[in-house]
């Protein structure tokens, strides 16, 4: 997949291109994190997820304060693409909020939508020159950025942080495998259910278990892409859901979920 280095929506280019969204010194960045003298921990860091569920949970007060100088922090809009496929990557995040969708293209032109990333997820992929996957914002994304040169130097002090990107990465290996059997094994019903307990899982991590209301950001056809389904199949489904009382859709695409075990019987766990 062949990126324009001038469309604005294309936030990774190639190493010879300008500085990109994933480059700390990018003078759009919201907000840049700052050495913060008094505290042992970076006043942007103590709040954040990614600190204690991603990957900066490996480092010490002192190494979050190194990398918080080199990172800055990006919102971005639904739609924007943050990693071009087989383009080679200059920077990296961690996903503060929001939900990302990574897209494989097909030779024919053909896309499908592989897998979902929420908060405290680690977006791109380290130790490889680029990425086989394009990721793009399936909603208003929250970012904290930073160089590729940044982790590299910071892995290479800190062996503990290598250690959790490949923990990271064995995760959404198995998170695949268990798609694969829900994409392979389930029904319908059972695919638009086990999608709900996805999202409610994952929307909001500081919550514990599941959420029991949320938007469902993504577009109908891209629900219908990911499941393996047609739109009409997943609206009936979901309609069906509604009338058993097992969830309630206000304003189309605000989700409560009355019945949690009911929805887990109706993914088929």
């Amino acid at each position: 997949m062949v990126v324009d280095p001038d469309h604005p929506r294309a936030l990774i280019r190639g190493r010879s291109q300008q500085p990109t969204a994933f480059q700390a010194g990018d003078e759009r960045t919201e907000e840049i994190r700052r050495d913060i003298h008094n505290s042992t921990v970076p006043v942007l860091c103590q709040a954040c997820e990614a600190r204690h569920g991603g990957i900066c949970g490996a480092l010490d007060p002192g190494q979050l304060q190194q990398l918080g100088r080199q990172t800055a922090r990006r919102e971005v809009a639904a739609g924007t693409q943050l990693v071009a496929a087989g383009v080679p990557a200059d920077g990296y995040a961690n996903i503060l909020g929001g939900v990302v969708k990574l897209i494989k293209l097909m030779p024919d032109g053909r896309q499908q939508i592989v897998g979902l990333q929420f908060a405290p997820d680690f977006l791109g992929r380290p130790f490889a020159d680029s990425s086989d996957v394009s990721a793009e914002a399936a909603s208003t994304v929250r970012l904290c950025v930073f160089s590729r040169s940044a982790l590299e130097r910071m892995v290479a002090q800190a062996p503990a942080l290598e250690h959790r990107l490949h923990q990271q990465a064995l995760r959404e290996l198995d998170d695949a495998r268990e798609w694969m059997i829900t994409l392979g094994r389930k029904s319908a019903p059972e695919r638009v259910a086990s999608f709900l307990l996805l999202l409610a899982a994952h929307i909001d991590p500081l919550v514990p278990g599941y959420s029991t209301t949320f938007d469902i950001t993504l577009k109908r056809a891209d629900i219908a892409d990911f499941l393996g389904l047609t739109i009409e199949t997943v609206s009936r489904n979901l309609s069906a859901l509604r009338k058993a009382g097992i969830i309630s859709i206000e304003r189309r695409r605000c989700i409560t979920i009355n019945d949690t075990a009911a929805l887990e019987v109706a993914a088929g766990r």
